[in-house]
């Protein structure tokens, strides 16, 4: 089954046509959502058996590339129920069953998304600034804010984390568990506005007293960088999926620029194409040979995963090096498209303007550019000496 058999050309193209609409009125893709679960997209990372598609990362990313070539916003959104899924089925691969029950649930249609992010916390998955208090029945009451919520209108299990504090000796421990959308003590702000990734819908969710029953906590930690798998199959999947999504946005703008230099002609030199410009000519191969740079790495790491490579303490210095080369990848081709494509680019409306604000995002997610830096050096060079 090859990636074309699944999102097929009639599929992507609604998608394609749908994605300048949901970014001008600022909506959620609902209709890309309901063909995409009737498709089984949803279902990537679940066991044939189970009637899912029975597939690994590195097919998982090639996916998610193919689909943000048509819609970003869209494709952004989706990497977050298939980072949950991936997470499962990465854990079972390593004979950890304890998410098990996430790819059962979404065999039976439930959409999967992440409450995890909270502004002014640059310790992401390692401390938590949402205060999660233990109940007399083993449940937790998670209490804090949580921003960049993808998927909000649609999604059916929210993940999330928060620090017992009284827990470890008075050290804190980092809950994990999911609430439902019935769980009462939350709430959705309308808040997403933004520059571009509109149709994501990532809105702001607070928590306000909201209950993780004892059988929906799945994982306790220490505070601070540790080994557990969990991390290590987060990482994973968000970095590589991530990366795939932004690799299909610098592909896209390729394809764009390489259409418009044939398309454009230049009046001081008798209607000649572009294509005949040797400055646009050279500013097309950098872009070329940028992304085809891009392309082994995001599968490499990928297949990395998928064959349980143990890559030891240069596993995370991979997956974070693999997001930052994506995401600036992407911004600098999608720069150099609108160069190739001229003024017509800079309009409200053209797909170039369209991906030139949704690329930006990138610089956003973690692991950020200072953070991916400091990880790499780590592995590299030690940490550095305290004082």
């Amino acid at each position: 089954m090859t990636p074309e058999d699944i999102l097929t050309g009639p599929l992507l193209e609604r998608i394609r046509g749908r994605a300048a609409g949901y970014d001008r009125d600022n909506a959620f893709f609902h209709e890309d959502l309901a063909d995409l679960q009737a498709a089984g997209y949803l279902k990537i990372f679940v066991p044939a058996v189970d009637g899912g598609l029975g597939l690994g990362l590195t097919e998982a990313a090639q996916l998610q590339r193919l689909l943000a070539t048509a819609a970003p916003a869209t494709a952004l959104a989706i990497n977050m129920h298939l980072v949950w899924t991936g997470v499962a089925q990465v854990l079972a691969a390593r004979g950890d069953s304890s998410l098990d029950f996430i790819l059962q649930e979404a065999a039976q249609g439930e959409v999967f998304a992440f409450g995890n992010s909270e502004a002014g916390n640059d310790s992401v998955l390692f401390d938590s600034r949402t205060e999660a208090v233990p109940l007399p029945d083993g449940g937790y009451s998670f209490t804090g804010r949580k921003i960049f919520t993808s998927l909000s209108p649609a999604w059916t299990r929210l993940g999330i984390f928060g620090k017992d504090s009284s827990a470890q000796d008075g050290a804190g421990e980092l809950v994990h568990g999911f609430i439902t959308r019935a769980t009462p003590g939350y709430e959705i702000l309308p808040d997403w506005d933004t520059l571009g990734m509109r149709a994501s819908q990532s809105n702001t969710t607070l928590l306000d007293g909201a209950v993780v029953p004892a059988e929906r906590i799945f994982r306790k930690l220490p505070v601070g960088p540790n080994a557990d798998p969990l991390i290590f199959a987060i990482f994973a999947c968000f970095e590589t999926l991530l990366a795939a999504v932004y690799a299909g946005i610098g592909e896209r703008a390729l394809t764009l620029g390489v259409e418009a230099v044939e398309r454009r002609t230049s009046f001081k030199n008798g209607g000649r194409s572009y294509a005949q410009d040797p400055d646009i000519r050279w500013k097309v191969a950098e872009a070329a040979m940028a992304m085809d740079a891009l392309y082994p790495q995001l599968s490499r790491v990928a297949a990395d995963v998928d064959e349980l490579v143990d890559h030891g303490s240069q596993w995370f210095p991979r997956l974070v090096g693999l997001k930052v080369r994506a995401t600036e990848t992407a911004r600098a081709v999608v720069d150099l498209a609108i160069r190739v494509s001229g003024g017509s680019s800079y309009f409200r409306g053209s797909e170039l303007e369209r991906l030139y604000r949704d690329v930006l995002a990138g610089m956003f997610h973690p692991s950020d550019d200072e953070s991916a830096h400091n990880t790499v050096a780590n592995a590299w060079l030690g940490p550095l000496d305290t004082p």
